[in-house]
């Protein structure tokens, strides 16, 4: 009996000891034998293989009434069967995707087959299995579907609300569905405009004439575009929405390279880059399904037919229009000589600017901040020269009138939007431009606003120039051109220019200067310059009508190069060396603002044009132009607008840099 008991308990033991092993591992087995079960019920019957599927449907002629006919529409499908095994689905059952086919034979039946949600559930069970190559084959097959779900194709059928546009085996014939670079890919690809024509019939019959047809239908030619070339293949949207033009035109870039290139750096490509389309569009000149090659008397760019197309948008354009180069580039000097001429010229011309005047600032600032480090002091100014309102001592000195603080203001405000403006289009392809653009309403209301502050900085520049002249009229007989009164450069200047670079190396003290300055000229007679290259050429591109009236059309490729550019040697100029020579320097930093009040310390004004002060004292004029100091109200007001000047100066500096950056690495 007790061996019976002890027996009996470790029997008891044991089987307790499989019950908990049990217990452990039934959570984990239970799923793994759901899922089991699930996947055999998901087996298709062995009685619907693909054999058998393909006994009827892969027969030579299956669907034919006889040898003579082909299949009428509806009839049972035959399918390839070599071709349908080498395809991505050829090795899952017909009855996968025929969910309705119950048996064999089978009637005739309707089509019901789920591609979207068949390829998401693949995925889905690909993740719990973990399996990381079918996820990413079947997850960039779910990418696809999503942008569909989103297209105009997925999107109900104006004739059959039951229906959508076009569903997946509409376009994808689901026998023979390969991937890129498979041998029977191409097959595919060249057989899609007639897919496509299935229910684009007029578009498929234009495409058949074009240069892209004939390329790709005659020649069998596999690089030629075909409709998922240019309209995209899963996220194909109504043609007349911007969104979907300004694709197509990108599509039209990714096989033209050098075209597109050249088409975004003119205005057409500009306007369009920044999100609009009123401008022309390839398709607008090129046509769209039946594009022919330039030299085909056909072609809407062919030379008798340019002119006819530039009117459907430019209805009063002349015959300058026909020699137009949309798509000149800089780098190709026999084809493009003007172009090429015009971008060396500007770039020597900013390059070497740049590099004369950024070294002179750099020298300047060194040797100007060293004497400050040797606590060099400015000149002590006489306390005999410092009386006037009836003997009381005056500090400060008159240097500017009213209307040359207002000419100023003028051309800062001015310059500061036709940059802001101009720059917005000029590099156009930079992050900052879309969202400036869109801001302002769009390219057409940038256009309007720059064209207003343009005509406002050429009124004020003439204004001046008529202010000068009788100036100089009411004086002529006693004005010295090259007196220090004169901004007229000399030959002093030149010796001024010399003794600064013996100054900057250390090998003499810092001369003396006059009443104006050598930057001081320079700047003077720099926007005489600037005004003529941008004034003219910004006139020539703004009434396109008359300009092409008597000048060929490259003149237009000349003129966006010249106006550009200049804009761009204006603004880094302005914004760097201008802003220097006056704020930067040790002596000025960080803002001077005598421009805003028109006065200067008397010790300043001293220190920095010393042989104009030793004259007026000399001659006792020196009391007509000490005045008392600037009010409280007036210097506040003052360096909150040199402040903001400046600030906005070099945001715009920011903006210039980083599009004429963009601009030079991508050619």
């Amino acid at each position: 009996m007790a061996v019976r008991g002890r027996f009996g308990r470790r029997l008891l033991g044991i089987a307790a000891s499989f019950l908990l092993v049990a217990t452990c591992l039934l959570p984990a087995l239970l799923p793994q034998a759901a899922r089991a079960q699930d996947a055999a019920a998901d087996q298709p019957n062995p009685a619907l293989s693909n054999e058998a599927c393909l006994g009827c449907h892969g027969q030579q002629g299956f669907g034919q009434l006889d040898a003579a006919h082909a299949a009428e529409p509806g009839s049972p499908p035959k399918v390839l069967t070599d071709r349908f095994l080498g395809s991505v689905h050829g090795q899952r059952q017909c009855v996968e995707c025929h969910t309705n086919i119950t048996k064999l034979p089978h009637e005739k039946v309707t089509v019901q087959v789920s591609c979207v949600n068949c390829h998401r559930d693949l995925l889905e069970t690909a993740k719990e299995d973990n399996k990381p190559d079918t996820i990413a084959k079947l997850g960039g097959v779910v990418q696809m579907i999503d942008r569909y779900m989103k297209s105009i194709h997925a999107q109900p059928s104006s004739d059959d609300q039951s229906h959508t546009n076009a569903t997946c085996y509409n376009c994808h014939d689901a026998h023979y569905v390969y991937p890129k670079g498979s041998p029977n890919f191409n097959y595919w690809r060249l057989s899609l405009p007639y897919t496509c024509g299935a229910c684009h019939t007029q578009e498929l019959a234009e495409y058949k004439t074009s240069v892209h047809g004939k390329e790709a239908l005659l020649n069998g030619n596999a690089k030629a575009a075909v409709c998922s070339d240019c309209h995209t293949g899963h996220d194909i949207q109504d043609v007349s929405l911007d969104s979907t033009q300004l694709q197509i035109v990108k599509n039209c870039g990714s096989c033209h390279t050098e075209q597109f290139k050249s088409y975004v750096g003119t205005y057409h490509g500009q306007v369009n880059t920044l999100g609009f389309t009123f401008t022309a569009k390839c398709f607008n000149c090129h046509g769209s399904h039946t594009i022919q090659r330039v030299d085909n008397p056909a072609s809407t760019v062919f030379p008798a037919n340019r002119l006819k197309t530039c009117q459907n948008c430019h209805t009063n354009a002349t015959a300058g229009f026909v020699t137009f180069q949309p798509h000149a580039n800089d780098h190709d000097f026999a084809r493009y000589p003007y172009t090429w001429v015009a971008s060396k010229f500007m770039l020597g011309l900013l390059g070497g600017t740049f590099l004369f005047f950024w070294t002179h600032s750099a020298l300047w600032y060194f040797r100007e901040l060293r004497d400050h480090q040797q606590n060099k002091s400015r000149p002590h100014v006489r306390a005999e020269a410092l009386t006037a309102n009836g003997g009381q001592p005056v500090v400060y000195y008159q240097r500017w009138p009213a209307i040359w603080r207002i000419a100023h203001l003028g051309f800062a405000l001015t310059v500061i939007m036709l940059v802001f403006t101009g720059m917005t289009l000029f590099y156009a392809n930079t992050e900052w431009a879309p969202v400036i653009s869109h801001a302002f309403g769009g390219p057409r209301v940038t256009g309007v606003v720059h064209r207003v502050f343009a005509t406002a900085f050429v009124a004020i520049f003439f204004w001046h120039l008529a202010y000068v002249t009788l100036r100089i009229g009411r004086n002529w007989k006693t004005f010295r051109w090259f007196g220090p009164d004169s901004l007229i450069p000399s030959l002093s200047d030149l010796y001024d220019l010399i003794a600064m670079g013996k100054w900057f190396f250390g090998f003499a003290p810092k001369p003396q200067l006059d009443r104006w300055t050598y930057w001081e000229k320079f700047d003077y007679w720099a926007p005489f310059w600037g005004v003529t290259i941008i004034g003219v050429s910004g006139a020539m591109l703004w009434f396109k009508e008359l300009t092409a009236t008597y000048l060929p059309g490259w003149v237009f490729n000349v003129a966006t190069i010249f106006h550009g550019e200049e804009a761009v040697l204006a603004a880094g100029f302005l914004f760097t060396v201008h802003f220097f020579n006056n704020h930067w320097r040790p002596d000025k930093f960080p803002l001077d603002i005598v421009m805003f009040t028109g006065k200067m310390t008397l010790e300043e004004f001293k220190h920095e044009h010393h042989v104009e002060y030793d004259r007026l004292v000399k001659s006792g004029e020196l009391s007509k132009y000490l005045v008392d100091a600037p009010s409280q109200p007036l210097t506040r007001a003052s360096k909150i607008l040199g402040f903001t000047l400046m600030a906005c100066g070099l945001i715009l500096l920011a903006m210039v840099v980083n599009g004429f950056t963009d601009h030079l690495l991508m050619g």
